[in-house]
């Protein structure tokens, strides 16, 4: 793959979460984010889909030729797409790619899957040292699917890439779970 950018609107707003050096503020213009419900899967997990007149933010990164593969095998639930969608104030235009999964990409879960509360610390964590605490108001009210409940697993956190938050983020997550109305199992 020749482009040379990442749009990401989850985890990889998150530096903490990969190695590429240079990450930038950015904005998918005519998508939405919203959680993806799989069969085969045990949680659920973020994806966007195009939605005109929408927008979110995240975050792009500059991803080095050597490194795709390994984005590609971090993504695998997800199809890549270049895209002219991405606002960004970078002085070059690079190619844009962004990973989604299309409704047609997997089978529908049966029923909602749980939300991995360390995979959202994790997203939440990112939004809130990227954009402040009006980052992450604006990733919940940008994000659909929060009937879902979500599994508190901070104690043994099951995402792989969980990270340590501060007393403040994690009251962040807390508040806008409860603003958000999601259960908690």
């Amino acid at each position: 793959m020749t482009a040379s950018y990442v749009f990401g609107y989850g985890s990889l707003v998150n530096p903490a979460t990969h190695d590429y050096a240079e990450t930038h503020p950015a904005s998918l213009m005519g998508w939405r984010r919203v959680w993806r419900h799989a069969a085969g899967r045990e949680v659920a997990f973020l994806t966007v889909v195009r939605s005109p007149g929408d927008q979110i933010a995240g975050a792009v990164a500059r991803v080095q030729e050597d490194e795709w593969s390994a984005l590609h095998a971090r993504e695998q639930w997800y199809l890549p797409e270049r895209t002219r969608d991405v606002r960004h104030h970078l002085p070059e235009t690079g190619d844009m790619v962004v990973y989604h999964a299309p409704d047609d990409l997997h089978l529908p879960a049966e029923a909602p899957l749980p939300i991995l509360l360390s995979y959202l610390d994790v997203v939440v964590q990112g939004y809130a040292r990227a954009f402040g605490e009006e980052g992450v108001a604006e990733f919940f009210a940008t994000t659909d699917g929060w009937h879902a409940p979500v599994l508190d697993d901070r104690g043994a956190p099951r995402y792989g890439r969980h990270q340590t938050l501060t007393r403040q983020e994690t009251a962040l997550t807390d508040h806008w779970l409860a603003h958000m109305g999601v259960q908690r199992i």
